[in-house]
């Protein structure tokens, strides 16, 4: 099944803005999403100029406006006529080690990451409940498999917790023409990508969304991008001892 009207939120720039112009290539209406409108303007305005067929809406959003995200999606259903798919894409990496004085930053990213997420997921799920219909996509993370250290503590612990939300969202969906991924990227090289620190088997946004929509299209229930090496190391992550995520951190 091809899914031809596709929200993705957080579309102004990183993985959510290379996702928007691979899928426009493919042909698909795209909703886009995001607080800076202007860059999003920027980007739809490019993608129609390239692909002219398709129909690209633009919504500022703040997904931590619950109203706000509801209204939107709804919205963009009414202009659509139909979603057929959602990418809950939108997440931040703030913060600092817990207990250092960084906790405003840490909460935001909790409640970014995870609370903004299940208002995302509420609202798309009203939509393909109402439809019968729909594929549900979230982008989590390979740090949702162990608990990291320093700007990593929350972020990864937001990332787990969403990948529990969205197993729990595919069984109670099961066997409904409902479908429910899990996207779980490896470093991929964004704005929030923090080079300094020379992440491990870090690829360009390119080649990494390039897996990501190889995965969404395939409607896998769970995907490590890049397949190599994460979807091993997907379960070496647990057996590691803490020294040695205290040096990966």
């Amino acid at each position: 099944m091809q899914r031809k009207n596709i929200i993705i939120t957080g579309a102004s720039s990183g993985i959510g803005e290379e996702l928007a112009k691979q899928f426009a290539q493919m042909g698909r209406n795209l909703v886009l999403c995001a607080r800076r409108t202007e860059r999003l303007q920027a980007l739809a305005s490019e993608l129609e100029q390239h692909y002219p067929a398709i129909t690209v809406l633009v919504f500022a959003l703040d997904v931590n406006q619950d109203e706000q995200v509801f209204t939107v999606f709804k919205q963009a259903k009414q202009q659509l006529g139909s979603i057929d798919r959602v990418i809950v894409n939108a997440g931040i990496g703030k913060g600092a080690s817990i207990g250092t004085g960084y906790y405003a930053q840490n909460k935001l990213t909790a409640v970014t990451n995870f609370v903004a997420a299940l208002c995302q997921c509420e609202a798309a799920m009203e939509i393909f409940r109402e439809q019968n219909s729909g594929h549900l996509v979230t982008i989590s993370s390979v740090s949702s498999q162990r608990g990291f250290r320093r700007s990593m503590t929350v972020y990864a612990a937001t990332k787990a917790g969403l990948a529990s939300l969205t197993e729990g969202i595919r069984i109670d969906t099961l066997g409904s023409p409902i479908k429910v991924s899990t996207i779980h990227p490896g470093y991929i090289k964004t704005e929030i990508t923090d080079t300094d620190k020379n992440p491990p088997f870090l690829v360009d946004v390119t080649s990494g969304c390039n897996k990501v929509i190889a995965a969404i299209e395939a409607e896998k229930n769970i995907a490590f991008v890049p397949g190599w090496p994460w979807a091993v190391m997907r379960y070496i992550l647990p057996l590691l001892p803490l020294s040695i995520m205290r040096r990966l951190s």
